[in-house]
């Protein structure tokens, strides 16, 4: 079982939106038993609530429910039970370098290193734009996790 992990800011845009679209891809490449997902923020003050109403309306428009998740920090064990841990840019990854225990430091990487082709190193924080921004990002997120999908079905074989 691979264990990934989605990690932006308050995971009420970002990262849910990455946890709902992955998934979906594992279900439809039939991998739900070999790959699971999940998603953190950096920050707790948004914990147990849910994404971000523009950010649920996006992903639903695409067939890419997340309403049910819920926001939650990123926790020391975190570090231990994932094997994947994405950042949504590289402010996230220098944060959780910064957390993580120096001999896991190697499960960190920014998600769009997945697509390199996607144009952007980092996923935008949309939070204070307007809608255009949440359909960029879900746009950038459908494209690193078709490469991130690609990725691991590669190493499996």
């Amino acid at each position: 079982m691979i264990k990934v992990l989605f990690v932006c800011t308050g995971n009420i845009c970002r990262s849910p939106t990455a946890e709902g679209v992955f998934r979906r891809m594992v279900e439809e490449a039939g991998l739900e038993g070999r790959i699971s997902v999940d998603s953190a923020g950096t920050e707790g003050y948004h914990a147990g609530e849910s994404p971000d109403p523009r950010s649920a309306e996006v992903a639903r428009a695409r067939g890419y429910p997340i309403d049910d998740l819920r926001s939650r920090q990123i926790r020391s064990r975190d570090f231990e039970s994932f094997d994947l841990i994405l950042a949504m840019d590289q402010g996230h990854l220098g944060q959780l370098r910064r957390l993580c225990p120096p001999e896991r430091l190697g499960r960190l990487k920014l998600f769009l290193e997945y697509a390199p082709w996607a144009g952007a190193r980092d996923v935008p924080d949309p939070y204070y734009g307007g809608p255009g921004g949440f359909t960029r990002v879900l746009d950038l997120i459908e494209v690193g996790c078709r490469g991130l999908l690609e990725v691991l079905e590669r190493e499996r074989s």
